[in-house]
């Protein structure tokens, strides 16, 4: 079997940022898949699944409820590995194009106090899974390495 192309980015070289993962096309329409990169892979612990809970929890409901972004929202979710996020958008876009909407999202993130939207019982499979503080924290991270002032090392794959 071919690897599918999240294999084939040098983890190793990786660190936090905002990345075009793929571009998928529906039709005619394009979906543009980004890597939401919060923690260097394989040398910085990855996250519980508590704090990565909570953030989906939160992104998800602040990215549905932006006016401007809201009806390109396709789907906001943890990877896998837990070093980070996958924000996928209708349109074809690049990194540079959405680094002021995740921006706005961990910031949202990273200041959220109260209640975290969705975390019920009956509106969560796992609703006691939360962690907001450490939310909070690894927002704020994610703020300074990576999209404060980000860089063509935040915004593009390493070779």
């Amino acid at each position: 079997m071919d690897k599918i192309a999240s294999f084939t980015v040098n983890h190793l070289d990786l660190i936090p940022g905002v990345y075009v993962s793929r571009k998928d096309y529906v039709g005619k329409e394009v979906l543009t898949t980004f890597d939401l990169r919060m923690t260097a892979p394989n040398r910085e612990p990855v996250m519980n699944t508590a704090e990565l809970h909570t953030i989906e929890h939160l992104a998800a409901t602040y990215l549905r409820n932006n006016d401007e972004w809201k009806e390109k929202v396709i789907y906001f979710g943890p990877m896998g590995c837990r070093t980070g996020c996958y924000l996928i958008l209708a349109g074809d876009y690049e990194s540079k194009d959405v680094v002021g909407l995740v921006r706005d999202t961990f910031a949202f993130i990273a200041d959220y106090e109260g209640e975290i939207p969705g975390a019920a019982a009956k509106d969560c499979g796992n609703y006691l899974d939360q962690n907001l503080p450490m939310a909070n924290y690894l927002a704020k991270k994610y703020l300074k390495e990576a999209l404060n002032n980000p860089s063509e090392k935040n915004l593009i794959y390493p070779e």
